[in-house]
């Protein structure tokens, strides 16, 4: 994870937004701050002392990043609330008694700041110790490796089923309607992918650093099971229509066009926006692995997506094939 957190928003919000990650890091940092309001804040002096730098470079941070800072923890302490912050710093060496305001950080928003100090020695080596215990975390929730986070994913197994359901759909389409030898079937399902996200299996396995014998669909999200299923569904039901017209099997070049409705379809379009941006967000955030071909789509992984693939609600494959929940949601995929 070779990240220059100085110079990237979105991976400096990946890691403020990985709350089991921020726990370690508090843990292991142990930077002292003073206990206000249940919990660890940092005034300008502490930090000054803690980055080795003067006020005046904290003031220059707080100017230039003053919405990203205040997103993660920096407050502006006033009246009532700087009133009792000042009764809890009475009798220290430290002395606010004149202020009318005072700006005070957060442990998120002093990680923050050290996210992007680039005076600072102290701030540099902070931020690498950051970026270890935050792939520790990751390995150590996911089970050892994330190349199988998706599958922790509760939405995972029933998306999975019914890919698998419309997948044979799409086949027997394939074998019925169109005229073609058996490389359509690898033909076909590539540029099912190359719809979806914009790549073909080889660039996806590459990507991924997946391994010969390792099956593509077993790493791929919810979301993206459901974009793929859609379209086979609805392209084997387009096949089938335009054989039954024209009383004959289909040419390559006219599944061909099918294929560029389907991208075209308004009703679709949201799934595949949906299914890239997910897909090109989680494995630059989760599996630091970055699809060249959906970079304008990657965005911040939010909050939920941590609790949803790392936390408690998230669990093993083999867990959930154990949940009678789980059995009962292939039961009535199954009744379909």
């Amino acid at each position: 994870m070779a990240h220059d957190l100085t110079a990237s928003q979105r991976d400096r919000q990946n890691v403020l937004n990985n709350k089991f990650a921020l726990q370690k890091i508090q843990d292991h940092l142990d930077l002292g701050g003073i206990t206000y309001g249940g919990e660890e804040i940092f005034t300008k002096n502490q930090l000054v002392s803690l980055f080795g730098v003067s006020e005046s470079t904290i003031e220059k941070y707080i100017a230039a990043f003053g919405d990203e800072l205040k997103n993660n923890g920096y407050i502006v302490l006033k009246g009532k609330k700087l009133k009792d912050f000042k009764d809890l710093l009475e009798g220290t060496v430290t002395s606010y008694g004149t202020l009318s305001q005072l700006g005070v950080f957060t442990f998120r928003a002093t990680l923050n700041l050290a996210m992007l100090l680039t005076e600072s020695e102290a701030a540099r080596l902070m931020r690498g110790r950051i970026l270890d215990i935050v792939i520790d975390v990751m390995a150590e929730r996911a089970g050892g490796h994330t190349k199988y986070i998706n599958q922790r994913d509760r939405e995972y197994l029933p998306a999975a089923y019914q890919e698998f359901n419309y997948r044979k759909v799409f086949t027997d389409a394939l074998s019925g309607y169109l005229e073609m030898g058996p490389m359509k079937f690898g033909v076909y399902t590539n540029k099912i992918y190359q719809l979806v996200f914009k790549e073909n299996a080889t660039e996806y396995k590459k990507i991924l650093k997946l391994a010969t014998g390792d099956n593509l669909r077993d790493t791929l999200y919810a979301e993206v099971l459901t974009a793929i299923a859609s379209i086979e569904n609805g392209l084997a039901c387009e096949m089938k229509s335009k054989f039954d017209s024209l009383g004959r099997k289909l040419k390559p070049e006219e599944v061909d066009q099918l294929l560029a409705l389907a991208e075209n379809n308004p009703y679709l379009r949201p799934i595949i926006e949906d299914a890239r941006t997910k897909m090109a967000s989680r494995d630059k955030g989760f599996r630091d692995a970055l699809h060249e071909k959906l970079e304008a789509y990657i965005q911040t992984v939010p909050e939920g997506d941590f609790e949803r693939f790392l936390g408690e609600a998230s669990t093993s494959l083999e867990k959930q094939f154990a949940d009678p929940e789980t059995l009962e949601v292939f039961k009535r995929l199954k009744d379909r």
